[in-house]
């Protein structure tokens, strides 16, 4: 599956904007983690598994992770890209655990990319560009804020890939900075 068929499937199943604009952020995300983590050669592959990622949850809240293992399957979609948008919803939707580095990765930065995002608005410059480390971490230690970012997944990702926190939300802001405003 390439990028434009992830694409076509990403929209057949997610029409708000917001989903799009989330799939497109982690797309690029995963693209940008496989070109700094050695895995280059792979890169269309991560961004195809950052996009679709979220393929049912606008249709499909409450069976997230789930159906989509169906949509996928019936379309004869390649079991390393169901295993990996799968393994994101670990410990909350399904026991598939991530195991590949890039698996891992997908699973930190779902919800970082979204603190982040709503972290961004708050700006004045409303850019990336200038935010750092600390800026976020403020934001982070505030439950009410992008209270739907789930800071144990978060937590719990970087642990994965024996990172710190802070090393995490730092490598994600300069994936973000590549291309965001």
């Amino acid at each position: 599956m390439n990028r434009e068929e992830a694409w076509s499937l990403i929209k057949e199943y997610n029409q708000d904007p917001f989903h799009l604009e989330h799939a497109e952020i982690v797309g690029k995300t995963m693209r940008y983690f496989a070109e700094k983590l050695g895995y280059g050669d792979e890169a269309d592959f991560w961004e195809t598994v950052g996009i679709l990622h979220d393929l049912d949850f606008e249709k499909y809240p409450d069976q997230h992770c789930i159906k989509s293992q169906e949509i996928m399957r019936e379309r004869g979609i390649d079991e390393k890209i169901i295993h990996a948008t799968t393994s994101h919803g670990y410990a909350l939707t399904v026991d598939i655990k991530p195991e590949h580095e890039m698996e891992k990765v997908l699973y930190a930065v779902d919800e970082l990319t979204g603190l982040i995002g709503a972290a961004i608005l708050m700006r004045p410059s409303k850019s990336v560009q200038d935010l750092e480390v600390k800026s976020v971490k403020k934001k982070y230690k505030s439950k009410s804020f992008a209270a739907g970012c789930s800071r144990e997944v978060i937590e719990r990702g970087a642990d994965m890939l024996g990172w710190s926190l802070d090393e995490l939300i730092e490598r994600t802001i300069e994936a973000l900075k590549t291309f965001r405003p």
